[in-house]
């Protein structure tokens, strides 16, 4: 189960998203996070990239039955991943925003994030320069605190402690 800055976010990493499909067996996106991806037409960043992903199991129906109190604490990107999580009975999901990670473990799911899977996939032997992988994203626009940019460097080796 995984949200739309997950997906911008790997996408401005390492250009596709190839590395879901060799750490997991499926990833669900719900109706809703499909929607917000391709918000912005055919021309908008990742979209193309997002559409070239066959094996990604993409919801065509969107949820009805979202918690109120999801909808009234998160984006409906978030809220739908995890009450898709929670109807589907899936013990993990991938948001990166700190609202949404809150709620979710809240909600009793494991979550895990843009740099948890690029971390994950390095140690799994994918060959991935999490340095350069952090550029890209921050050239792109998107967000990274100086902590995890700090604590990813230095659980790969690329910074000294």
């Amino acid at each position: 189960m995984i949200n739309t800055s997950p997906i911008l976010s790997i996408i401005a990493a390492i250009g596709d998203l190839r590395i879901l499909q060799s750490l997991y067996t499926q990833v669900l996106v719900p109706f809703e996070v499909c929607q917000e991806i391709l918000a912005g037409g055919t021309s908008a960043f990742a979209v193309s990239e997002f559409d070239d992903t066959d094996w990604l199991q993409k919801s065509q129906t969107p949820l009805n039955n979202i918690f109120p109190f999801l909808l009234n604490s998160l984006d409906l990107g978030e809220a739908s991943v995890i009450q898709l999580a929670l109807n589907e009975n899936i013990q993990t999901v991938c948001i990166d925003e700190a609202a949404g990670r809150r709620v979710a473990r809240l909600s009793g799911l494991s979550v895990t994030g843009t740099i948890g899977i690029l971390l994950r996939a390095q140690r799994e032997g994918y060959p991935i320069d999490i340095k350069q992988a952090i550029d890209r994203m921050i050239a792109r626009g998107i967000r990274l605190s100086e902590t995890i940019i700090n604590f990813v460097l230095q659980e790969t080796g690329e910074i000294d402690p």
